[in-house]
């Protein structure tokens, strides 16, 4: 593999206030994420602070902070029309009384100014109301343009304190665009922010590409493609130079690429006849290894986050289980038993959980299951829900939801790992197969 010498990086200085911060050992104020129904804590965000023309991105700043704390499911902003200090500043110091009438437990205070420099200036303080002290706060110098970005950063520097897990709004989603009519769907690659923002397209629609995967430092996608007569075949894309480059020669198809959790390899199917299994390539030697060896369809492999289990698909029981192996190929074991079908594994960041598809009396639904095949959930079910991945901490599982009719196609969704609070991503177009990244850095 080409290693990219492009560094995706915003160039941010971030601190925390050396003065005026007095942040307590034990916030009053904090969610317990560990719980199966989380109560979502009520917080208020006022616009942030501007003055002139920075006064529309303090409104804007402040409005894609709160969107990203809801759709998390874990936070309910409460309505700035009810706000009393609306207009309060960076500096200033919050009347408590006022916030506790609201019944916010938590609050949100900030400005973003232009500088003399060029560079944007933003800052952030976050309030516990009831204990009446500051809990966090920092601020930052980038270039205006990433001013999106820096208010997902916000967002995540407020989700780690009162939940004490990282947050995953600093992140991108690939995608496949789907446009034109149903029976002949132009399908190019996209990529946009976590939030559907800056949507930016990959590729030109003129061959099929499906099933793009981030590698680990998010700066290049592997994916599969119906570019040349030969069938499918697996590519790896840098996003930033869009250089491209086929990954090996093989016989017959290739398919179902992921990167493993270092990098260093991507993990695939090969068809070379009627039956396809799982090989390894590594990107540094090219060396091939095959990792299973039956007459089924064994697909859609995806390493545990420590590299050691695969866990993929295989229709040799009958039909489409899941199955979970050493790295090396070794132990197969199926691990699904219920009914229907089950497909598109993919196993949480934080390795507790591995996401699915199951397909059973016509309906698709997106589920959880442990690694040894315990405790099984879905999260949600209906007509077509498909393509599970997971968000960078391993709380929220985006998706894609196929509607019926002649003006149907698929759509964007998220859902936490409750199963609660769906969330429709815009996209410009139909959109499936999303895939997320990890963390920018």
């Amino acid at each position: 593999m080409k290693k990219s010498a492009l560094h995706f990086v915003l160039r941010v200085l971030a601190a925390a206030f050396a003065a005026g911060v007095a942040v307590p050992a034990h916030a009053l104020v904090e969610i317990d994420i560990t719980r199966g129904n989380i109560e979502p804590l009520p917080i208020a965000i006022p616009n942030f602070q501007g003055g002139g023309q920075d006064a529309k991105l303090g409104i804007d700043v402040a409005a894609i902070i709160t969107a990203d704390l809801k759709r998390s499911g874990l936070f309910q902003p409460i309505d700035p029309a009810t706000f009393t200090q609306p207009n309060i500043g960076p500096n200033d110091t919050p009347r408590f009384a006022d916030w506790k009438v609201l019944a916010a437990q938590a609050l949100v205070t900030g400005g973003v100014q232009k500088q003399p420099d060029g560079r944007l200036r933003a800052e952030f303080h976050l309030w516990d109301v009831f204990a009446g002290q500051q809990m966090a706060g920092q601020q930052f110098f980038t270039s205006p343009d990433n001013w999106r970005r820096v208010a997902h950063i916000i967002a995540d520097a407020i989700y780690e304190r009162l939940t004490g897990e990282k947050g995953y709004f600093d992140s991108r989603v690939v995608f496949v665009d789907e446009t034109g009519p149903k029976d002949n769907r132009v399908k190019r690659l996209a990529i946009m922010d976590q939030d559907g923002a800056n949507v930016r397209y990959l590729t030109d629609g003129k061959s099929i590409e499906l099933t793009p995967r981030f590698s680990p430092s998010s700066q290049e996608i592997t994916y599969m493609s119906y570019a040349g007569d030969a069938g499918p075949k697996v590519y790896i894309l840098n996003i930033e130079t869009q250089q491209r480059e086929p990954v090996g020669d093989f016989p017959g198809m290739t398919f179902a690429p992921r990167f493993s959790p270092d990098g260093q390899k991507v993990i695939m199917s090969l068809q070379p006849g009627t039956n396809a299994n799982i090989f390894t390539l590594d990107l540094r030697s090219r060396r091939t290894t095959r990792l299973t060896d039956d007459a089924a369809i064994d697909t859609a492999p995806s390493y545990s986050p420590d590299g050691k289990q695969i866990v993929f698909e295989s229709d040799r029981g009958g039909q489409p289980q899941l199955y979970v192996m050493g790295a090396d190929g070794s132990n197969p074991h199926r691990i699904t038993f219920g009914n229907g079908s089950y497909d598109t594994p993919v196993w949480s960041p934080r390795g507790d959980l591995i996401a699915f598809t199951r397909r059973a009396n016509g309906q698709f639904a997106i589920g959880v299951i442990k690694p040894d095949g315990s405790g099984e959930r879905i999260l949600t079910e209906g007509f077509h829900n498909e393509g599970p991945t997971w968000s960078p901490n391993g709380r929220v599982i985006m998706f894609f939801r196929n509607t019926p009719g002649a003006n149907g196609g698929p759509q964007l969704w998220t859902i936490d790992l409750t199963g609660y609070g769906e969330y429709r991503v815009p996209t410009p177009a139909f959109a499936s197969d999303p895939a997320w990244s990890p963390l920018l850095n």
